[in-house]
């Protein structure tokens, strides 16, 4: 228990300052600018935790030049961000009062999309310097401390004064506030940086109906609007709302306001990761959950090793009576205990090789995250991290695998091999492309595009395919691990198990203590992931995996041992299945969350979530399972080889 305190408050001390804990790589590095110099303001997408369907920004009728997209990475893609130039024009420290973007004429099928919208809660995102918009929300709780969220609504809903009916309004004026920072040091020698660099991007959105001289022919550089100008700051009017639920002209118009700041450009995403105040609450329930989860797997781990070295001690006895000591004990199947699964060795060679890639990727991945390359500020990254690293891991799929497979006398090595390459991904390319097509037929972002589906068919059948047949050659080469006893070729005759050591209810409860070490972590992620937050508290994330594993291997052991102890050798498939039941609790979990947490409208959204969820909850299965074999297999190998076997 001591020991884990010096890790628990290192990885503490990482995630109390987020700034400390992240740095910047090339790619996001400092951009300074001079005086007037244009500083591009790009919109990005769409998006609404109704729906989880995210949209182009111009698949909304909005102002809009000649679109070209930016050059994006792969989760970029994946993840439906489309970032695009806008006709929103800045020039660094220059202010703007009620500049206009363009007038629009909505029709009503138009103004209908707007008010679509705005009932599922769509929310605008727009990107400065590599900054997401952001708007101040203020805690009703600690009003003096507000926190910041990404994007702001498409509009709004509001009931008519003089009707009491229901009507939508939109945002068409937005003020865009910029902090910026400078180095004012006398000597410019010794200055840092020359020019200012941008700190922070925060917008306040207003529904204006606005209103101008019709006399004269209406200009985006010369009509004078009378509802705001540079003399009268724009307001939000009750009775002059702009309303989108008919036919109608609306005047799109922004302000921009420059501010100095104190933050330092490698702070400037603390607004982003504080979050809300809930936060705290987040703290204490992982420092909670985590102390408890350890305490419970130390404990356990302490009877089983007394009660193993007094086991072993009684088997390697030489003054006990020989029949005495052949009387009951996991001794007894010793010569069966190593003896070949008797359902699908294949398979479960498959099932193994596929965990323990996934498992390297996540410690990979992790790792990465840990030494800030998966910085926030990059956006796509955690996402292309992760398909990127799953794939090189291949490898390991193909090496495990393989050796496993070798240990069973298994023949058919090249359709091993396959199977390892194709069935998990084949699994999650079918849900993907059934989730995919219904994007598609939504006219969503999300879909991806056709050069990212050549991409990714192009990492599975050239990358990651071949891996898994390098892994699986040096895995075959090598000899096959000889077990420290002996198989017999008649297997010996299993007694009646008593009911609490039904595989169904082993299996079941072995999956519950890996899913409490996870369960607090899982809200927050589920948070992060459905609920459009970022995450990025991956110190504690790191601490949470390797009590997974701990418990994982732990609850596997003592199940395995149990089950040795009343002479039922059967370990192999139970070992894969009580840890990687754990994933039932997780989708279990997710079926929870969605009916409690989200207000998901639809049947695509809920398909989305369920779809996506089924592949974490698969994936999931497959790595506590790898765990639990591994520890389990390592396990009976230590025991029976501490004995003595005539």
């Amino acid at each position: 228990m001591l020991r884990v305190m010096p890790l628990l408050w290192a990885l503490l001390a990482l995630e109390v300052a987020p700034s400390l804990a992240i740095f910047y790589l090339p790619g996001v590095a400092p951009a300074s600018y001079a005086y007037r110099e244009p500083v591009k303001l790009l919109v990005n997408k769409l998006t609404s935790t109704h729906t989880q369907i995210p949209y182009d920004y111009y698949s909304l009728p909005y102002c809009h030049p000649h679109i070209h997209q930016e050059i994006e990475n792969l989760g970029e893609h994946l993840s439906g961000d489309r970032i695009e130039n806008s006709q929103y024009k800045l020039e660094m420290k220059v202010p703007q009062a009620c500049e206009i973007v363009c007038k629009k004429q909505l029709t009503k099928q138009q103004a209908r999309l707007f008010s679509h919208a705005i009932d599922q809660e769509y929310r605008v995102h727009w990107i400065v310097d590599n900054l997401p918009a952001s708007t101040v929300v203020v805690n009703e709780a600690a009003p003096e401390e507000p926190y910041f969220t990404r994007g702001f609504p498409v509009g709004f809903k509001a009931r008519d004064y003089e009707t009491g009916k229901e009507m939508h309004f939109l945002y068409n004026h937005i003020r865009i506030i910029i902090s910026f920072n400078e180095d004012h040091n006398p000597d410019a020698a010794k200055r840092k940086f020359q020019g200012s660099r941008i700190v922070g991007f925060r917008v306040e959105p207003f529904s204006i109906a606005h209103s101008w001289d019709d006399s004269l022919p209406f200009s985006k550089h010369d009509t004078l609007l009378s509802t705001c100008n540079e003399m009268k700051e724009a307001m939000n009017d009750p009775a002059n709302y702009q309303n989108v639920d008919r036919a109608t002209e609306v005047v799109f118009t922004y302000d921009i306001a420059w501010e100095e700041s104190d933050t330092p450009w490698t702070n400037r995403w603390d607004v982003y990761l504080r979050g809300s105040p809930d936060d705290k609450i987040h703290w204490f329930s992982i420092t909670n959950s985590t102390m408890i989860v350890v305490f419970l797997t130390v404990m356990v781990a302490m009877i089983l090793v007394r009660t193993l070295n007094s086991d072993i001690a009684n088997y390697n006895d030489p003054a006990a009576i020989e029949d005495a000591k052949e009387e009951s004990g996991w001794k007894l199947v010793h010569a069966d205990v190593f003896r070949p699964p008797a359902l699908s060795p294949m398979l479960f060679s498959v099932v193994v090789g596929s965990g323990v890639q996934l498992l390297m990727m996540t410690i990979a991945t992790l790792f990465f995250a840990l030494l800030g390359f998966l910085s926030p500020a990059n956006r796509g990254s955690l996402l292309t991290a992760l398909l990127l690293l799953y794939v090189f891991m291949s490898s390991f799929a193909g090496y495990h695998s393989s050796r496993v497979y070798k240990f069973f006398r298994g023949e058919d090595w090249m359709r091993n091999t396959a199977a390892t390459a194709l069935l998990f991904p084949g699994i999650l390319a079918l849900i993907f492309g059934v989730l995919d097509i219904c994007l598609m037929f939504e006219g969503s972002s999300g879909a991806i595009p056709l050069s990212t589906f050549c991409t990714l068919v192009v990492l599975w059948f050239g990358v990651s395919t071949p891996l898994v047949f390098v892994g699986s050659y040096f895995g075959y080469k090598k000899e096959a691990y000889t077990p420290p006893v002996r198989v017999n070729l008649i297997p010996r005759q299993i007694p009646p198990q008593p009911w609490f050591m039904n595989p169904m209810v082993t299996i079941l409860f072995g999956g519950i203590l890996p899913f409490g070490a996870v369960s607090v972590e899982l809200f927050f992620v589920m948070s992060a992931l459905w609920l459009h937050q970022i995450y990025y508290i991956f110190g504690f994330l790191f601490l949470v995996m390797l009590i997974l594993v701990a418990t994982c291997a732990e609850t596997t052991i003592l199940m395995c041992y149990f089950q040795l102890c009343n002479e039922d050798y059967r370990w192999w498939w139970r070992s894969v299945l009580s840890s990687g039941s754990c994933s039932v609790y997780v989708f279990l979990y997710s079926v929870w969350y969605f009916f409690t947490e989200l207000e998901i409208e639809g049947v695509v959204p809920a398909l989305l979530y369920f779809g996506y969820m089924a592949m974490i909850s698969i994936g999931f299965f497959l790595m506590t399972g790898a765990i639990g074999f591994l520890s389990c297999f390592w396990f009976v190998a230590k025991i029976y080889g501490s004995i003595k076997v005539d």
